[in-house]
């Protein structure tokens, strides 16, 4: 079996030694361990150097696009044709059934000859005598560059000179039309100043103005082409009664003059944007999906060119036209600025000021890889782009719906539309707040709360044993009277008794005694 490698010194064809090592594939590359073991397994055939890098390069586009050349084929004719029995081994399938159909040699691809390929490719300097490393490293180095630049050769429907053009083209007839019609507006202002108020489209009030001309005349012209109906009832209706001044017909012909060149320049501005949107599309189509046609333009007129803007970081994109304030900052030690000309793209317009700098950060992000796939990529669909839009759109909704579930709701799960309930609370004006006084410590208002309390405690018992006073006063001056009766009757009682013991015998003490306890008792018993 014979082997095809290519080096970027030249064509190198091998042949097998032993095939039967081939069949392990995973204990390959242990017999390219050394030099020596190398030498065992393939040993040189025929190598074919390069003339020059101009040959190198085109030999390794060719094998590149899959393609012929014409050494490798003449190669090919001289060598492996002897040995036509014998299987070649390529490192690319799409090469090896060209060389079949064209030479009509059998050609293999599996994984067996690509470990076969990894193995010569790390000991290429034991196998292939004559060749210095340091040749060889600076044949590889050539190489590399200049295959790098065919690779990023642009072709000229991809020439981004023209877009930079068109849009600083677009930015300066913006600014023209503007200094038109403010002097537009200004100068016919004199002639019929209401017409500026009712009228806010500067394209209607020019067509308007060079369809009537005089104020005069709008009584008797139709504006319904330019004007709606309402809009148009309003101007005829504020010509009659205007307070501008007269003016002659070479003024209103020099404005009229005027409205025709801002027309004319705005309808040339709408076929440059149109141009702008088209070419943006075929150069940079990813780039346009995420940030718009105007925006995707002035970063890349910002940066001079495409594959400029394709070396910049994402950190470099991200505050792209806000240079004066980034160094601004950095000199005065403040913050730096969160974007720059990618703020005007709609994705960070749609979201709020908290979150814009995230999402400026993120589009940023994506953005760069965007470019870079349109700068340095051979595809022309805008895939990417969509997909990488569609995941900035998703952070963004992301981090909209985390500012609502902070506001109302867990950590978790989102906020849920509760019914609602009114629940007025009446509140009382606290005096305390108005006082002046130093705060006092805890303990000495728990004092003072007690002492309140007691004192509170006292002063409801005088007021109870007051109430109760008066009531006794008034029970005993309800039952004075009563008493005086029953005086005189106990009164007339003890003189009936007297003269009764007056008339008895006397009698003993003891009995005496006895007789004057039973009369306490019973004066006791008439007094209760």
């Amino acid at each position: 079996m014979l082997v095809l490698f290519e080096t970027a010194a030249g064509y190198a064809i091998f042949k097998v030694l032993n095939e039967k090592k081939l069949q392990e594939v995973d204990s390959l590359w242990r017999e390219f361990e050394t030099p020596e073991k190398a030498n065992k397994i393939v040993k040189l055939k025929h190598f074919e150097k390069f003339q020059d890098t101009t040959e190198a390069l085109a030999a390794s586009t060719a094998l590149v696009e899959g393609k012929l050349s014409k050494n490798l084929k003449k190669i090919l004719k001289k060598i492996v044709a002897k040995d036509a029995h014998e299987q070649l081994a390529v490192a690319d399938a799409k090469l090896g059934g060209v060389i079949k159909d064209k030479l009509n040699l059998s050609c293999i691809h599996s994984p067996m000859v690509t470990e076969l390929m990894r193995g010569i490719r790390s000991q290429i300097e034991g196998l292939i005598t004559g060749l210095p490393s340091r040749e060889m490293a600076a044949m590889c180095l050539g190489l590399a560059h200049s295959l790098s630049r065919y690779k990023l050769k642009f072709s000229p429907d991809k020439v981004d000179t023209m877009i930079i053009q068109a849009i600083s083209l677009l930015d300066d007839l913006d600014k023209e039309l503007n200094n038109y019609i403010m002097r537009c507006r200004e100068w016919y202002g004199w002639h019929f100043p209401e017409l500026g108020k009712i009228i806010t489209d500067n394209l209607a009030y020019c067509k308007c103005v060079r369809k009537v001309g005089d104020r005069s005349n709008f009584a008797s012209s139709d504006v319904s082409d330019v004007l709606p109906e309402e809009i148009e009832a309003d101007v005829k209706a504020a010509a009659e009664i205007s307070m501008g001044t007269e003016v002659s017909e070479e003024d209103i012909n020099n404005i009229i003059h005027l409205c025709d060149q801002v027309i004319e320049i705005s309808e040339y501005r709408t076929q440059l944007y149109d141009y702008l949107k088209n070419r943006m599309m075929a150069i940079a189509p990813n780039l346009t999906v995420m940030v718009g046609e105007l925006v995707g333009a002035r970063l890349i007129a910002h940066a001079g060119s495409l594959l400029n803007l394709a070396k910049h970081p994402a950190s470099t994109v991200q505050i792209l036209g806000a240079e004066k304030a980034l160094f601004r900052a950095l000199k005065t030690k403040r913050d730096t600025p969160k974007f720059g000309l990618i703020y005007h793209a709609s994705l960070v317009g749609q979201t709020n000021t908290k979150n814009k700098g995230k999402i400026s950060r993120m589009l940023a992000a994506k953005t760069a890889l965007t470019i870079r796939y349109d700068a340095l990529g051979e595809d022309t669909s805008a895939e990417m782009g969509a997909e990488n839009r569609l995941k900035v759109e998703t952070r963004m909704r992301l981090l909209e719906e985390r500012g609502i579930r902070r506001i109302s709701g867990t950590g978790k799960a989102l906020a849920r539309t509760d019914k609602y309930q009114n629940k007025s609370e009446i509140k009382i004006f606290d005096p305390s707040g108005d006082s002046t006084l130093p705060a006092v410590s805890k303990k000495r208002k728990i004092q003072e709360v007690d002492e309140q309390n007691t004192e509170v405690a006292v002063k409801a018992k005088k007021f109870k044993a007051e109430i109760k006073e008066e009531e006794e006063e008034t029970t005993v001056e309800d039952d004075e009277p009563v008493k005086k009766k029953k005086k005189k009757k106990d009164k007339e009682k003890q003189a009936e008794e007297e003269e009764v013991l007056s008339e008895e015998p006397p009698t003993s003490p003891t009995v005496e005694n006895t007789e004057k306890k039973k009369k306490k008792k019973k004066k006791i018993k008439d007094e209760d």
